[in-house]
């Protein structure tokens, strides 16, 4: 099991979320015309600071938007070391329905973030490097969740995280285009959309209808 992280790991990862909240924010109204300046002043550290944290503007809103990559992630983690469980494809369902449904007002809030910094991506390519380079890495740590808990091959692993990962990134995706108003534009359609996907894109993979025992 993996150590909890330190104090001072804690209040670094809570910085760089209250800079991403920041950053966040400002693309999600202002677009391509915000600078590391004023995210820095937003977050209310210096630019110095901001800099010790991120390399590029852009890269400030990594942490926001991983905030449910993780949870997804953690959830897999947890279910893949206990007891028996349902079958592999139900599990990642119910993971990925509990990291897109917001628990609280701040989850919600954070929601409502990553839609407004989606939208905003479209005129600016480097905020979509963001975005993919986030789920390129929750698919990486996904290999070896996928892997433990149904016992198949680096190759067989690999796609089914491929295919769960898109699952979610394309209903997140979907979810914010959709215009205001709309069935799916609301949360409770994020979370629903993302099980169709998942349903769609894991049809017939190796291992994922395998009970854990």
């Amino acid at each position: 099991m993996p150590s909890a992280p330190s104090l001072t790991e804690r209040r670094k990862a809570a910085t760089e979320l209250e800079i991403a909240r920041a950053a966040a924010a400002l693309f999600a109204e202002h677009g391509t015309a915000v600078t590391a300046d004023d995210i820095a002043r937003a977050a209310g550290v210096a630019l110095r600071t901001f800099y010790r944290y991120f390399r590029t503007k852009e890269d400030a809103v990594a942490p926001l938007l991983a905030v449910g990559v993780r949870q997804w992630l953690a959830d897999l983690r947890r279910l893949a070391g206990g007891p028996a469980a349902p079958p592999v494809r139900d599990v990642l369902e119910q993971a990925a329905r509990r990291a897109l449904t917001p628990s609280d007002e701040g989850a919600a809030e954070a929601l409502r973030w990553t839609r407004g910094l989606l939208r905003a991506m479209r005129d600016d390519p480097a905020l979509r490097a963001v975005w993919h380079r986030v789920h390129h890495d929750s698919e990486e740590a996904l290999v070896p969740v996928l892997s433990g808990m149904t016992g198949a091959g680096a190759p067989e692993a690999r796609l089914a995280a491929a295919a769960a990962n898109t699952a979610m990134r394309v209903a997140v995706e979907t979810w914010a285009a959709a215009d205001d108003g709309a069935p799916d534009e609301r949360a409770d359609g994020l979370a629903e959309l993302v099980v169709r996907n998942m349903h769609a894109l894991t049809a017939g993979l190796p291992g994922l209808d395998r009970r854990r025992t």
